[in-house]
């Protein structure tokens, strides 16, 4: 029963901070901004044919959703200049409108001039502000801190807050292809592709990264994290580049994908979640977002383009899975998903993450309790979801050694085919679900609110999900012995999916039954005010919150263990 997870610090791959890629990237910092903007504007005007007419059309959606933006959705991370900005833009268009006649290379001129100031802005709203001496001392403050919390929680006497008897990888388990990460992070450029469940995702990938002894990442993290002053300063010392979710215009994406596309083709390690956001509703993510994916992509065929064909411009794929017993935003999530989904059914409300007030409670609750968190490395894959080596070697199907190189080459060259790229891409996201799938553990949590609400599906086959959530107190009782067989049930199950490389399971799921479903009811949903699953006064069981269990229950799903019900 002993957890095979990482105990200790590894050494640095690079231990002098000059040589970490994303030092070399901040140092190149305006030029790489600029960079970016002028091949922008490029890719806007080739998927637009450089007709004058569609790129006048582009700009002024642009300005009208911005403006909308502005007014409806304004944040305090916003620059001050937004207004004055976008105003001008206006003008620009008007003037445009106005003055410039004749031949279509003229006003294709006039309003690429417009487009360049806005890819421009983009692109220094996007770049990531990374100071490696920012870096340093945030990740000694948050293993120091975190560190101090935990032997707190676990050492008597005042002498606790000084104790080393517990170490963040005793709370924060990192399991699975960690040599083989190591090794590719030497040889070539890594992308990680995590699961996303909770906005403390990206601070925790990032300790990991460190524990690992890999040099920073660059991080594609939310805006909206930039709205809250501790996720800010964290995010800026760890070199995180700007995403923001409210921008769904070309101009906007194409600006993202550039500075992704770019950033890994200079040899930056990347991070960002293929989900684009939290799962809204506890489900691994099935759908994934392509468009930061399709940049790992377009990299490596520019790698192979520019004559790079070595292992050191190889690009890697990493899929990695974190799991909670506990998530402090699932009460917003699934009332999100809930709004999305039954509409006017359900009513949307503020996320838990939404203050540093919060965020420092949940912290110092999560480290001086016992609900532990687990990350999964999965096997690595290049960018068309091949499985390498230790030596970076692409594998198909059979173990044999492939060349990543020709899936790009067309009459005997490496050419553009955006078409081909985008059905890579759609093969890459459903590798990486595959992966998502394979390496997910199972925690005594996840199985008991799993059982317990197909218990309660069961014994209300007629209803929908939206009446199920409404159903009467009474109702929602279940018999301690019927659930403890349910739950035997369903985990051996488990135990035959994780023989088949189908799943991963928590060492802690090998005790005895009794003992896993309490391990099971103290850590599920364990901080929030209404319970997801609680023993009653006579020893049943029963929720407080059956929105609450559904979330945490969808960790489960997609591993046909429906069916035993």
């Amino acid at each position: 029963m002993e957890e095979n997870y990482i105990k200790h610090q590894y050494a640095p791959i690079l231990p002098e901070k000059d040589e970490w890629p994303v030092v070399k990237l901040a140092r190149e910092r305006k030029e790489f901004v600029k960079k970016v903007a002028t091949l922008s504007e490029g890719r806007i005007l080739d998927l637009i044919g450089k007709n004058p007419e569609i790129l006048k059309e582009e700009l002024e959606t642009t300005l009208y959703r911005e403006k909308l933006r502005i007014k409806q959705n304004p944040w305090d991370v916003d620059p001050d200049d937004e207004g004055p900005f976008w105003g001008e833009v206006k003008s620009n268009l008007l003037q445009i409108h106005t003055e410039v006649s004749g031949t279509k290379a003229k006003k294709l001129e006039a309003y690429q001039a417009v487009l360049r100031k806005i890819t421009a802005r983009y692109s220094e709203e996007i770049a990531s502000n990374f100071k490696a001496s920012h870096y340093k001392f945030t990740r000694r403050v948050v293993t120091y801190g975190f560190s101090r919390l935990l032997n707190a929680a676990r050492v008597k006497g005042f002498g606790s807050l000084f104790s080393n008897q517990y170490t963040l990888q005793d709370k924060i388990q990192i399991t699975g292809q960690t040599a083989q990460l190591r090794e590719l992070a030497r040889k070539g450029t890594v992308v990680m592709v995590p699961t996303h469940f909770s906005n403390l995702d990206s601070i925790l990938i990032g300790w990991i990264i460190s524990v690992l002894g890999m040099p920073p990442f660059i991080y594609g993290a939310g805006l909206n994290l930039f709205n809250i002053s501790i996720f800010a300063y964290f995010m800026n010392a760890l070199g995180a580049y700007k995403v923001d979710r409210r921008k769904k215009n070309m101009m906007y994406l194409e600006t993202l994908k550039t500075y992704s596309k770019e950033a890994i083709q200079f040899g930056c390690h990347s991070l960002f979640f293929p989900g684009g956001t939290r799962s809204r509703s506890g489900i691994i993510e099935s759908k994934l977002k392509l468009g930061l994916l399709s940049t790992a992509i377009e990299a490596q065929r520019a790698n192979f383009q520019n004559g790079n064909s070595d292992v050191s411009r190889k690009i890697f794929i990493v899929p990695v899975t974190i799991n909670y017993h506990f998530v402090l935003e699932a009460p917003g999530l699934i009332q999100d998903y809930l709004s999305q989904t039954g509409q006017e059914r359900y009513y949307k409300e503020n996320d838990e993450f939404s203050t540093s007030y919060k965020i420092s409670k949940f912290l110092f609750k999560f480290f001086t309790k016992g609900s532990d968190i687990s990350v999964s490395i999965g096997r690595a894959m290049d960018v068309m979801g091949n499985y390498v080596d230790e030596e970076g070697k692409s594998l198909d199907k059979w173990g044999r050694v492939v060349d990543t190189q020709e899936y790009f080459m067309s009459n005997g060259k490496v050419t553009v085919d955006a078409q081909r790229e985008e059905e890579y891409t759609q093969m890459l996201g459903k590798r990486i679900v595959e992966e998502f799938h394979k390496i997910n553990r199972v925690f005594s949590s996840h199985l008991v609110a799993f059982v317990a609400f197909e218990l309660i599906q069961a014994k209300n086959a007629k209803l929908d999900l939206f009446d199920l959530i409404r159903l009467p107190q009474e109702d929602l009782v279940l018999n301690y012995e019927e659930f403890k067989a349910a739950c035997q049930l369903v985990l051996d199950q488990i135990f035959e999916l994780k023989a088949q490389g189908k799943i991963d399971a928590a060492p802690h799921l090998n005790r005895s039954m009794d003992e896993i479903i309490t391990h099971g009811l103290d850590n599920v949903g364990m901080y929030h005010a209404k319970r997801p699953l609680i023993k009653d006064k006579s020893g049943n069981l029963t929720t407080e919150d059956m929105s609450l269990l559904y979330f945490y229950h969808n960790r489960l799903h997609g591993y046909g263990l429906e069916k035993l019900f």
